[in-house]
């Protein structure tokens, strides 16, 4: 009795198998190709997407072993915001899917900030105007592709995140629907409401026959076409992906907070039933839905964690693979002054500028690889204290602990730095991948599998944990350099 979990993410899209203790049986995984058309611009290959997740699903069965009718239920997590339309009657894209980090719409959003529209967005969704949403993509691709609109009108596009693009076609056509989560990431949900705004609509110019039905996170909304994999899956959970990683972390009690590292950084503090609006532009967001009620959190974005050793690894081409960050970090001197500001796509978290660009400050002649990979490790563990500094400024208590996850955690010379930026103790799990495993947990949920989400507390195990060792002046010191940095590349 099988649990899968298909995660598809920024740069990849893998699928893993896990028992009911959560525990991984195997994986198959795919890179996914960036496509950046031009500066600021960030798209994906929808085709592409489906292909590696056919791929993925039948390999990661083929090495278990196992047959689908082994498993008893699927579970779906996905790169959020990310942004695609496709013809009903064909079940192909007209256009390539308009990621999360994509800019191209700023221009929209400020217009909408100043014809007063802002605070009504936020009242409504817990979001800012911003172009890393998905409501602003889904007007711009029906204006940009010719035709789109006159076939919006006559009822025959479909919108959707990734999660609802892959249900899509799992299901073959048969069920166009997402989940809470999602939804609340679309500038168009009214979150308390729990049903998608007409007003909002109409500002963004975004017919709602577009729009799929909303579900909640854990429960059976599809099966598998059976002629994909053999036997027909029960889909029984969809969330976007730090969602999914929050219930992975099993962060189901107010209070609980957990940070992933991925390609970008993403903080979630569960606020319970309580909707808490952020005076300092965190977002309030939809941590889960399950039985009909939605449980909320505050989120803070930031766009570019990963990212960013992605970036000296294969754009400066400065070494060959991430394993060997640790050691250069390590190597590298001390508080030497160097500091890059990771701002590829703008600024998320608490800053929210999206006409921002990169920077490295503070080179000198002996500056090295090993520098600029402190530098770049350094980076992430800042914008984390940005976050974590604006929830408490909100009214958040200090955390107890930070849980952690995401490919990033592994590195541990990048969770001591954290633990110590941060004077907050960091425990990473015996899992890393809880991305995947909260996607797993939720479906099986979603079938019965576990009665509550109290079943799935005593699963979580730590395998580290990170106490702080810094001293407090030079903790405020380094910070104090970082704000210096990034107010160098503001723009507004």
């Amino acid at each position: 009795m099988l649990l899968l979990a298909l995660d598809q993410g920024t740069t990849s899209t893998r699928a893993i198998l896990l028992t009911q203790e959560g525990k991984p049986v195997a994986s198959d995984q795919r890179e996914l190709p960036q496509i950046f058309p031009r500066s600021g611009w960030v798209e994906h290959d929808p085709e592409e997407i489906w292909r590696a997740t056919e791929a993925v699903i039948g390999g990661a069965l083929a090495k278990a072993n196992a047959k689908a009718s082994d498993v008893v239920a699927l579970g779906i997590t996905n790169q959020r915001e990310t942004t695609i339309i496709w013809d009903r009657r064909t079940g192909k894209p007209i256009h390539n899917a308009i990621v999360w980090q994509d800019r191209r719409t700023a221009d929209v959003c400020e217009r909408l900030e100043k014809a007063g529209h802002g605070p009504t967005f936020t009242a409504k969704t817990g979001l800012l105007l911003d172009p890393y949403f998905s409501g602003t993509k889904i007007a711009w691709i029906l204006d940009q592709v010719s035709g789109a609109r006159d076939l919006a009108a006559a009822g025959h596009l479909a919108f959707g995140t990734v999660d609802c693009f892959l249900l899509w076609r799992l299901t073959g056509g048969k069920v166009h629907a997402t989940d809470a989560t999602n939804a609340s990431r679309s500038l168009l949900y009214d979150i308390a409401k729990g049903d998608w705004d007409d007003e909002l609509c109409g500002l963004l110019n975004v017919p709602r026959s577009l729009l799929p039905q909303v579900v909640d996170s854990a429960g059976v909304v599809g099966h598998t076409d059976p002629k994909l994999f053999g036997h027909a899956i029960p889909i029984a959970g969809i969330a976007g992906d730090q969602q999914a990683a929050t219930v992975g972390q099993v962060c189901f009690a107010p209070g609980t907070i957990k940070s992933t590292y991925g390609t970008g950084c993403f903080v979630v503090l569960n606020t319970g039933a309580t909707r808490v609006a952020s005076k300092n532009k965190l977002l309030t967001t939809i941590a889960y839905k399950m039985g009909g009620k939605p449980t909320y959190a505050v989120e803070g974005s930031i766009f570019v964690a990963g990212a960013s050793i992605q970036w000296l690894r294969d754009g400066l081409k400065l070494f060959a693979s991430a394993g060997e960050t640790q050691a250069l970090a390590a190597a590298a001197p001390a508080d030497d002054g160097v500091y890059l500001v990771p701002a590829f796509t703008g600024l998320g978290a608490p800053y929210w500028d999206a006409h921002a660009r990169g920077a490295i400050l503070g080179l000198s002649r002996d500056t090295g690889i090993a520098t600029l990979v402190r530098a770049a490790l350094e980076a992430v563990c800042y914008q984390t204290r940005d976050l974590l500094t604006t929830m408490q400024a909100d009214g958040a208590d200090k955390p107890v602990a930070l849980r952690v996850d995401g490919g990033m955690t592994a590195n541990d010379w990048a969770m001591q730095f954290l633990a110590d930026i941060l004077d907050v103790p960091v425990e990473r799990p015996k899992i890393l991948e809880t991305t995947a495993l909260g996607a797993a947990y939720l479906a099986g949920l979603g079938v019965g599998l576990y009665q509550s989400t109290d079943d799935l507390a005593s699963l979580w195990q730590r395998d580290r944990l990170f106490e702080p060792n810094m001293d407090a002046g030079r903790r405020d010191r380094l910070y104090a350099g970082w704000r210096q940095a990034v107010d160098r590349i503001l723009t507004k």
